[in-house]
């Protein structure tokens, strides 16, 4: 299977994971509203601290986001670009998003596709800080209740990175027993998934959120991204049993590679081994 060196030791716990009570929900970001803000707010309102969400088709502006690069120092197996801005404004295709803590403070993690005010695709990385709503759009969120993403150095990657921690419970109405989880570097993601799974007794679960990056891709369908660095966002996912009877990930996603590629399809399981982090939450289904 395909690996990058990273920068620093292989820590041995693979997956970071918290378990803890969740619920789906549905809310409209506000026009006007800073990204991060709007998040927060559609949380807050369920009683939610942070947890997960994805989206279709949405309207952004004013909008920043970064791509992955290629490391110009060595310090890192891959980087980011530099800051894209953009007037206008921009309509996304898809993302999602990992909201939690950084600094003390909401912060969240974002990738997505879209099309920009002057018709060209691209996605990426969107920057919290300068990201504002165009136009109220709906988005499917899956609160935490006992874990939160919170944002700490990695000593792998060198990066600063969300990991999931436990959290005091709010009280929130929290239906659902769920795993808040990260998948470190070089490992399959469908089956780091399918392993966790039968480790836990969880016979089916779903997928909410899914943010992170894979070294290139391969797809059920024959398309192949060979550029190691992507910016990933998972679209749908569920870990179930197959015709086999054996527990098998299903993950239909969507990534911009470095060249400013951009690809979606179902991951091969077994052949898309994580590149710096995948976040997601796992909702237990049986």
């Amino acid at each position: 299977m395909r690996s990058i060196k990273q920068p620093g030791a292989s820590i041995a716990e693979r997956i970071q994971w918290v378990e803890a009570r969740g619920r789906a929900f549905s809310f409209t970001l506000q026009a006007g509203l800073p990204l991060l803000e709007g998040a927060r707010r559609g949380f807050a309102a369920e009683g939610f601290s942070g947890g997960v969400l994805n989206f279709r088709s949405g309207a952004l502006g004013p909008f920043a986001y970064v791509m992955p690069a290629l490391s110009r120092t060595g310090e890192n197996a891959a980087f980011y670009s530099d800051t894209f801005r953009l007037g206008g404004v921009t309509r996304t295709k898809l993302g999602a998003m990992t909201l939690g803590t950084r600094d003390g403070a909401p912060f969240f993690h974002c990738h997505g596709l879209w099309t920009e005010a002057d018709g060209k695709a691209s996605g990426g990385h969107m920057l919290p800080d300068e990201t504002v709503v165009a136009e109220p759009f709906e988005v499917e969120a899956f609160g935490l209740d006992g874990a939160m993403f919170t944002a700490e150095p990695d000593p792998e990657t060198n990066f600063k990175l969300f990991g999931p921690a436990a959290a005091v419970r709010t009280g929130a109405r929290a239906t659902r027993r769920a795993f808040a989880l990260r998948l470190r570097p070089n490992q399959d993601f469908a089956g780091s998934l399918e392993a966790f799974c039968r480790a836990h007794g969880i016979a089916r679960a779903k997928i909410h959120g899914g943010v992170g990056s894979t070294i290139g891709a391969r797809f059920t369908h024959g398309g192949v991204t060979e550029p190691f660095a992507t910016e990933l966002a998972v679209t749908a996912g569920l870990v179930a049993p197959g015709p086999s009877s054996a527990l098998e990930a299903a993950l239909d996603v969507a990534l911009v590679d470095y060249t400013g590629g951009l690809a979606e399809g179902r991951l091969v399981r077994g052949d898309n081994p994580v590149l710096m982090t995948m976040e997601l939450v796992l909702e237990v289904q049986d």
